[in-house]
């Protein structure tokens, strides 16, 4: 009988699998995705690879020496002690990040507008304390600013009753004020001294959203030439809530990382951080393999470092609050051996 080897499915359950059914999980994901995306997928000595990690006996895995990537952590510090400029140290200092982020804990910029002045003494707090680039962060996150919660018109709505029309304008009208608080946010950010901003889980709510980032982001990049911004994107497909939006000519809607790529590029920004989900029924080394397919054409003609969505349900993490160790150190060597990333 074929030795079963422990490994995990995608919400962090632990299996047992042979290793010709971890093998078949790989060719598999990187099928499926290749079939999706309409890109290659990986090759037999990358699937070889990622078959050796992950029917390893080993607890941790971890990559070469002299192969370590930065770290970029959205929202760092959990809140967990309520003393956020000292979680801030704590991960500098013992959990290895290169680049710590100041956020709040109604994580959008909408919020974040009616506290600033608390959160921009915070930062400027953090500054004072850390050693690394510290940016400030948040979502986008268009749906804050449609019915009940705020004044657009609820596509969400409207869509299901073939209210096209009304659906887009009230799209367009949310991404007028979305774009006003993150330029606000934005300009109070570079006063204080931050290294940088985080657009983060970019296009959650579609096209519309991931348009508006883009807008902010050529606009810091016009006004504030060195100030860092980095775009870390809600999934691997841009989804067309909209369905006609642009940027300088291409089509938002459907474009996957590569596209995504291109446009994060084109509007200024300095780290693109693709997203791929997890399909929690699926096995870690299926969802693996398929974030590596898809993110594979970005790392090969980007020009900004790539810094890889590698947390709670995306870029093969399992779907769970704690993700075991034994997964996240595989994903994260599978990641970084790969595709090559600057970061994670």
């Amino acid at each position: 009988m074929a030795e079963r080897i422990p490994t995990r499915l995608g919400d962090g359950s632990l299996v047992h699998m042979t290793r010709g059914e971890i093998e078949a999980d790989l060719h598999d994901g990187t099928e499926a995705a290749a079939r999706r995306a309409k890109v290659e997928p990986l090759g037999e000595d990358e699937l070889d690879h990622l078959l050796d990690i992950f029917t390893s006996p080993a607890r941790f895995s971890a990559v070469d020496i002299g192969h370590e990537v930065v770290l970029s952590i959205d929202g760092s510090g959990n809140r967990d002690i309520n003393a956020p400029v000292l979680e801030q140290i704590v991960y500098q200092n013992h959990h290895g990040a290169d680049i710590v982020e100041v956020w709040n804990s109604d994580y959008s910029y909408k919020a974040v507008k009616t506290v600033l002045s608390f959160q921009m003494q915070e930062l400027k707090d953090t500054l004072l304390q850390t050693v690394v680039p510290v940016h400030y962060g948040a979502m986008p996150d268009l749906g804050r600013y449609s019915q009940p919660d705020g004044p657009a018109p609820n596509w969400s709505q409207l869509l299901p009753q073939g209210r096209i029309d009304e659906a887009r304008a009230a799209q367009e009208e949310a991404m007028a004020l979305l774009e006003a608080d993150m330029w606000h946010t934005a300009e109070a950010a570079v006063a204080t001294g931050a290294d940088g901003l985080d657009f983060d889980t970019a296009a959650a709510a579609g096209d519309a959203d991931f348009l508006a980032t883009l807008h902010v982001t050529r606009r810091i990049r016009d006004a504030f030439p060195d100030f860092g911004v980095e775009i870390g994107m809600a999934s691997e497909m841009v989804l067309g809530m909209h369905g006609q939006l642009e940027y300088e000519g291409v089509r938002l809607a459907g474009q996957w990382p590569l596209g995504q790529l291109r446009a994060v590029t084109a509007a200024g920004a300095t780290i693109f951080g693709p997203a791929v989900n997890v399909n929690t029924t699926r096995s870690v080394a299926w969802n693996v393999a398929r974030a590596c397919t898809l993110v594979k054409p970005v790392t090969a003609e980007a020009t900004i470092p790539v810094h890889m969505n590698a947390g709670m349900g995306v870029g093969g993490v399992p779907m769970t609050p704690y993700a075991p160790v034994d997964a996240t150190s595989r994903v994260s060597r599978a990641l970084v051996d790969i595709l090559g990333l600057d970061g994670l």
